[in-house]
């Protein structure tokens, strides 16, 4: 038991670095007039193995070591156009200067932002939706049908709304429409809760304009630095994204305590309006 504990702080790790390298290659090499729909299909991608994790989960089980043969085949397939593009990785160029890692949260904060927030969002509203639709009255097959509609959301939007962002002079003013509709998803979850196909209309929709602040944001990113400070502000992008992952269970759950099924879309919305107030800022200041 007590090997498990090195050895998932081994994967994370790597993980992680996984996460961070893949992201700062895919926005250095994305021709600029089409970073958006290249993050697009990236994020796309990303859904896509989010939401087959569980399923090759209910499939293979837990025992055994078929589970843990099958996650080594996926591993060694992912190895392969690495190694086979060993000679096209981007060269990082450094200024020679070193500066504080946190100083790179605060270089685009409309960027890490926008992942905190989505970090927030999608972790907590994941995890607790289905405690939030049995509170308004729906069974766990219709909240997690209703769960799947958000996932859905999020593999079929991404591409349209990276394309979007495309042709946007400010991809600011996108994250900040993304985010107020966000927060009008969250007003409207209660009024529409009496009839299942409005909400999955609207989880819908929801689900996939949330998600696309993760893809806008990565593009904006990658549009504003580039070389060495892009790659440390992709770690900064990722640390922000388990920073939200952490604090949306935790102020959902604490809203949903307080304040009974409301608490759910309040504490969604205390994120959205925050971020709303910090681009509306950056936007009126016309700094990044």
């Amino acid at each position: 038991f007590w090997m498990w504990f090195p050895l998932r702080v081994l994967l994370h790790i790597a993980l992680t670095v996984l996460f961070i390298l893949s992201e700062f290659w895919i926005s250095t090499s994305a021709p600029p007039h089409r970073r958006g729909l290249v993050l697009g299909i990236y994020a796309t991608v990303l859904s896509l193995g989010f939401a087959a994790g569980p399923w090759l989960f209910a499939q293979l089980g837990s025992s055994g070591f078929l589970p843990f043969g099958v996650i080594m085949a996926l591993v060694t397939l992912a190895a392969i156009p690495v190694l086979a593009a060993r000679n096209e990785s981007p060269t990082i160029v450094s200024n020679g200067e070193t500066s504080n890692f946190l100083r790179y949260i605060w270089l685009v904060p409309t960027a890490t932002a926008a992942v905190l927030v989505f970090g927030a969002v999608e972790t907590g509203g994941f995890a607790l939706f289905p405690v939030y639709g049995n509170r308004i009255g729906y069974s766990e097959a219709d909240a997690a049908l209703l769960l799947t509609m958000i996932g859905l959301g999020n593999v079929l939007l991404q591409i349209p709304l990276g394309m979007i962002s495309d042709r946007v002079s400010d991809r600011r003013y996108l994250l900040l429409v993304c985010a107020t509709i966000g927060l009008a998803g969250t007003i409207f979850m209660p009024h529409f809760a009496q009839d299942w196909h409005l909400m999955a209309a609207l989880l819908f929709v929801w689900g996939g304009v949330v998600a696309a602040m993760y893809t806008i944001g990565l593009a904006h990113l990658g549009s504003q630095l580039s070389g060495h400070d892009l790659a440390s502000a992709n770690a900064a992008f990722v640390l922000c994204y388990g920073v939200g992952m952490v604090l949306g269970p935790q102020a959902i759950g604490i809203g949903m305590d307080l304040f009974g099924p409301s608490g759910f879309g309040w504490a969604l919305g205390v994120f959205f309006a925050f971020y709303i107030a910090l681009v509306g800022a950056r936007l009126a200041r016309k700094i990044l």
